[in-house]
């Protein structure tokens, strides 16, 4: 798998969980990736509530992290 950058920012590489939580908060086809900081931006919510999100994902079993 090719190393992706942050759409919005440049940062690079993201991680697994930044990848995942694009793709299943945005659409697995997303073309832009984002950062946790940046998606946060984006969908007008706090780094902490993803991060949040993301460790649910986590515990509901969710394959993209």
């Amino acid at each position: 798998m090719a190393e992706q950058d942050c759409y919005a920012c440049g940062k690079a590489p993201l991680t697994k969980n930044e990848v995942g939580l694009c793709k299943k908060l945005l659409g697995r086809q997303c073309k832009f990736l984002f950062c946790l900081d940046c998606l946060a931006e984006q969908l007008d919510v706090t780094v902490e509530y993803l991060e949040e999100k993301v460790e649910e994902f986590k515990d509901q079993g969710c394959a993209l992290f």
